[in-house]
């Protein structure tokens, strides 16, 4: 259990960044990621240790995500599960540009937005997403070519100013 533990602890940092990139809250992103390494710890025999951790992990993330989101439309609260973040507006060009791309994400379909964050932000395999996502790597592959290209008009309309194509996505 000690081994399992220091394994999870290595990836702390990979499931607060998917959790605040889905929930764009930090406080809400914590307590995903806090509910998650429960659940881990909890089915902890459950994880095939010939497998990497990470996907799993961000498995468990992403349906108690899923789960919560389900459970707020079903108890009619008409909250939207990426409120805007409470601050003030950066002044630099750079950060104004990045705040338009993560809301140019947050736009995106649920099922675009989580295959882009998983592969080309949190840097899963294809495989490895499909896992996270239980759908077919074809279908991963799909959406994040949908959301690359949707991104891409975004961004070629102009909307998002000085942001440039190479930027990874």
């Amino acid at each position: 259990m000690k081994h399992f533990r220091s394994l999870i602890t290595v990836e702390i940092p990979h499931l607060r960044r998917y959790a605040r990139a889905l929930v764009r809250n930090p406080e809400e992103a914590d307590d995903l990621v806090q509910a998650c390494l429960e659940k881990a710890l909890e089915r902890s025999a459950q994880w095939d240790a010939s497998k990497r951790l990470r996907p799993w992990l961000f498995r468990i993330l992403h349906n108690h995500f899923v789960s919560s989101v389900r459970r707020r439309d079903r108890e009619n609260r008409f909250q939207s599960h990426y409120p805007e973040t409470d601050g003030i507006p950066a002044n630099q060009e750079y950060s104004a540009d990045l705040e338009r791309v993560h809301d140019a994400v947050s736009q995106l379909p649920a099922d675009q937005r989580d295959a882009l964050l998983l592969v080309a932000v949190s840097g899963l395999s294809y495989e490895e997403a499909s896992f996270t996502l239980s759908v077919p790597v074809g279908t991963v592959r799909s959406r994040l070519s949908r959301a690359r290209e949707n991104l891409r008009v975004e961004i070629n309309s102009g909307s998002l100013g000085n942001v440039s194509e190479e930027g990874g996505l």
